[in-house]
């Protein structure tokens, strides 16, 4: 028995395979399906009118661009999203279409499109879904026939993406500022949550998702904030009443580590400011909380009460609302960051370099050598090498299986359904699994775009069934030079330095230490911001972890073993906002040397873990005070060390 069971855990799938085939437990975007319907299916139906098919593919492929770039949530980054990939969209095929058929000229300019186009995709994330447009369109170009004149391709493309955008705006008239409101009642209720696991095991958990929706909030606030320069009464209050959730989420440590779970009724409130947030109420404030007990809870309440002042205010003061983690830069200031970064960054030229020899193989393949080949070869590099979009090697191997998915689904319509008016209805069906399998993973959003893209390139091309073997090994080929170019080339893919990642966070929370303890008169703003910025940065530290525990061996295996220590360092933190919080609330102030000795021991922490992609061994004894407000910190700095000390 015991052989037939070690039989089937050899014969199983790896578990970072299993990890990516897995469908995510996440609603359907019934709003996002009925657009995408719509924005791909009638210009269809509008080209078999007019008799001009090709027209209509052409409009419905720039459609799928902005269905797949639509991710945010604020109307005016929407906008974002989708109008500014599209311009570049436009741009990309225009060049493809210069180069359709040329040959050498063909794989020198896509090589130097896709080096622009990895290296804007280190910027941000309307930079990188711009990038991944203006090489993916460009590709396009240089493989399939277009209509002439030049300019009718990029043209056409830029008008689907327009009808995805004019779709997108309909509501907003009724929901303008919805999504901001919303984005922190979320955030109110995410906090609600963590006062009510605080003492608990899914505390941890709980403070994960505060994080994520602080950041999310504070970005979409800022950013509309930055259009009106400060002057929309609506922004600076929704910014006034995020700002004050700041204590809240300070005091939520504190009694973590009392272990003591709070009243019921405290939470609850918190719920009812989230729904005045969402539906804008004013007026005077009405609480119904008990009693303090400890400093914790006085930290919690006064933080609750103030925030309910402010939550209930009609036209907070413009002037005295602190932006948190600062305002966003001058567009101008903004953009010339962005440039020096990209021309001066070692990632960027890396990555861009890394994508631009993979592009520049699979076009050699395709415009060079004496063999059937297509677009899709180079189409398929191009979706699977990007960096923040995970794993490239798992995204290889999910991009095989989705696409073989794809294929099963797309067989049947292109073998039995003519060109012609059948194909709208099918588009209908086959646009709206979109948005509704892309929250579920790269695989089963592979497995829906594919029978999009192919019934769309028969209408270009007329092939037919005859599209879906070549288009299986076309995929099939670009994976391997993915895998073999994109990743086995490159020693920082498979040896990542996962020690250097939390080292720099560890470095960083010793310079938190000194400046929450740096005595009262220090500026309680700029520690907020320091506080949030490292929470921030430990954010993106964790989703870097996870992208590695997708990793095949080695690599998954070094942070898996890692990983205890990232959920430590996020502690030492905790404890070190739980310490701030007491201090502020009668606790003594902690004596300068042993605020130093602390510092020392997590940068000694810094300098050993940076030194070794393996756990390492540190001094893991520190002074033991029972009286002193720092005795958790101490105490959550020598777990860390500890776990940085592997037993042999």
């Amino acid at each position: 028995m015991a052989g037939a069971d070690a039989e089937r855990k050899r014969a199983a799938p790896p578990p970072w395979l299993l990890s990516g085939l897995r469908p995510q437990p996440t609603p359907i975007p019934w709003a996002a399906v009925v657009r995408a319907s719509v924005a791909l299916a009638a210009p269809l139906a509008v080209g078999f009118a007019v008799d001009r098919p090709t027209y209509g593919a052409l409009v419905s492929m720039g459609a799928l661009s902005g269905v797949i770039g639509d991710t945010a949530d604020a109307y005016r980054m929407r906008i974002l999203n989708i109008a500014v990939p599209q311009l570049f969209g436009a741009l990309g095929m225009m060049l493809g279409t210069f180069v359709f058929d040329t040959g050498w000229a063909a794989v020198a300019v896509l090589t130097v499109i896709a080096l622009v186009s990895g290296m804007m995709s280190t910027i941000g994330a309307v930079a990188s879904v711009s990038g991944l447009l203006l090489l993916l369109n460009s590709v396009v170009g240089a493989g399939l026939p277009m209509p002439d004149p030049w300019w009718v391709a990029p043209l056409l493309l830029t008008l689907g993406g327009l009808v995805v955008l004019v779709l997108t705006l309909l509501a907003w008239p009724l929901r303008g500022k919805l999504p901001e409101r919303v984005a922190v009642a979320g955030t109110y209720r995410a906090i609600a949550d963590l006062l009510a696991a605080a003492g608990t095991p899914a505390y941890e958990e709980r403070r994960q998702d505060v994080t994520q929706s602080l950041n999310a909030s504070y970005d979409l606030v800022l950013a509309r904030r930055a259009r009106y320069h400060g002057r929309s009464a609506s922004m600076v209050r929704l910014l006034s009443q995020l700002n004050v959730v700041i204590p809240l989420v300070e005091a939520a440590p504190a009694v973590h580590l009392s272990r003591r779970p709070l009243p019921g009724l405290i939470p609850a409130a918190v719920r009812g400011l989230a729904d005045d947030v969402e539906q804008s109420r004013s007026g005077a404030p009405v609480l119904d909380l008990p009693d303090p007990e400890s400093p914790a809870t006085r930290a919690v309440d006064s933080a609750l009460r103030h925030a309910a002042a402010v939550v209930h205010k009609a036209e907070p003061d413009p002037y005295n609302v602190d932006d948190r983690l600062g305002r966003p830069a001058a567009l101008g200031v903004r953009i010339r960051r962005a440039t020096r970064s990209v021309l001066f960054s070692g990632t960027s030229w890396r990555y861009g370099l890394r994508l631009a020899l993979c592009i520049g193989l699979a076009q050699a393949l395709t415009s060079l050598i004496d063999v059937e080949r297509s677009y899709w070869v180079a189409l398929t590099v191009t979706f699977v090498l990007k960096p923040d979009f995970g794993s490239v090697f798992s995204r290889a191997v999910l991009r095989a299986v989705g696409t073989a998915a794809g294929l099963v689904i797309a067989a049947p319509v292109l073998a039995e359904v003519p060109i012609g008016w059948w194909d709208v209805p099918v588009m209908v069906v086959l646009a709206a699994l979109i948005p509704a399998l892309t929250a579920k993973g790269y695989a089963f959003q592979t497995a829906a775009i594919t029978p999009v893209i192919l019934l769309l390139s028969d209408l270009l091309n007329h092939q037919g069934i005859a599209l879906v073997q070549p288009r299986l090994l076309d995929s099939l080929i670009g994976c391997a030079i993915v895998l073999v170019a994109g990743y086995l080339l490159w020693p920082e893919s498979w040896h990542t330095r996962i020690g250097s990642r939390l080292a720099d966070a560890v470095t960083d929370i010793a310079d938190y230490v000194a400046c929450a303890f740096d005595g009262l008169d220090a500026d309680q703003a700029e520690r907020v911001r320091a506080r949030r910025r490292l929470y921030r940065d430990l954010s993106a530290v964790r989703s870097e972890f996870q992208r590695a525990l997708t990793e095949p061996p080695p690599v998954g295996a070094r942070a898996a073993a890692w990983w205890p220590l990232v959920v430590a360092v996020e502690r030492i933190v905790d404890a070190t906002t739980a310490a701030r919080v007491r201090i502020n609330h009668g606790a003594a102030e902690p004596r300068a040397d042993e605020v130093a000795a602390i510092e020392q021991h997590l940068r000694e922490l810094s300098e050993g873990l940076r030194s070794s992609e393996e756990l390492v061994e540190v001094r893991a004894e520190l002074p033991v005070d029972e009286d002193s407000v720092l005795e958790p910190l101490r105490q959550e700095v020598a777990a860390a060390r500890a776990i940085a000390s592997p037993q042999p």
